[in-house]
């Protein structure tokens, strides 16, 4: 198994636990390399890192900028940044400014359906308010017995063409890792199969993404399957990208892994981390 995840989420945005208590958890599971990375907000890397920090567990600074590419809304993951860089505030700070915008249309499209009084509901979720989405819309609709499980809820009303669906315009491609790199970090393709791109979409995404500044790409992710992390390995390979691993933690029950460990990862691309520990670090 491999003792890193540089892909997880506290209460700080969409997660349902303090940061503290992600790296305790991710810790207890055997990680050595851990990142947190909050939906556009990096208010909970001082906890984190001083958890990691009392625990002897290795940390870097991490966040998940949401992304408008083309139609499509895509994730992108900064990794070992300076969390106090005046240029990555300014322009994380802009993205959350549209978030309770998006939820408020929300609330109203779910309304025009006969499911009212929906953004009130998942505001009791949302332990930080600025950070209001889909995952807190989704935990109420569960709770109402709308649907039984995220899967579930997401399929019925939240997913692109579904009732609670609404566009909306996040950070382009070319800010958000513009912002990671001025930085001085790494910026990451998040779980690229959960885009259900083509071959050629695919391949120039990568492209794009490797055109504005980007590294790296997530190859073990607890949104892919074995077959996906061969294929996204081959990618990183082919286009010189480093290769990443996250849980993409949010709550128990909630996904496919726990924070902490993953499968390895497939021989062949570069390790992002190795920007960071040696391999003899993570081995012992």
């Amino acid at each position: 198994m491999l003792p890193v995840d540089l892909h997880a989420h506290s209460n700080v945005s969409d997660g349902m636990l303090p940061p503290r208590e992600v790296v305790a958890r991710a810790h207890g599971r055997g990680c050595k390399l851990f990142a947190l990375t909050d939906h556009d907000d990096v208010r909970g890397l001082a906890d984190a890192a001083a958890e990691a920090a009392s625990l002897g567990m290795r940390f870097v600074p991490g966040v998940e900028v949401s992304v408008s590419w083309r139609k499509h809304t895509l994730h992108i993951v900064g990794l070992g940044f300076d969390p106090a860089h005046p240029a990555l505030l300014a322009g994380l700070a802009s993205v959350r400014q549209g978030r309770d915008e998006r939820a408020v249309r929300m609330d109203e499209a779910l309304a025009a359906v006969g499911v009212t009084g929906v953004l009130a509901g998942a505001r009791k979720f949302a332990d930080n308010p600025e950070m209001i989405g889909r995952a807190h819309f989704a935990r109420h609709l569960i709770e109402r017995g709308l649907a039984k499980d995220m899967k579930g809820v997401f399929k019925k009303y939240l997913a692109r063409g579904k009732p609670g669906y609404v566009s909306h315009q996040w950070a382009s491609m070319e800010d958000a890792v513009g912002w990671i790199r001025a930085a001085g970090g790494v910026a990451v393709i998040a779980h690229p199969g959960r885009y259900e791109f083509g071959k050629q979409t695919m391949g120039e995404l990568i492209e794009e993404f490797k055109a504005a500044g980007g590294e790296g790409i997530e190859v073990v992710s607890g949104s892919h399957n074995p077959a996906d992390f061969d294929r996204f390995a081959r990618l990183a390979e082919m286009h010189g990208l480093l290769a990443s691993a996250g849980t993409d933690y949010h709550a128990t029950g909630e996904g496919a892994r726990e924070p902490g460990v993953l499968p390895d990862m497939p021989p062949g691309p570069v390790p992002v981390w190795s920007r960071w520990v040696d391999a003899a670090t993570l081995a012992n």
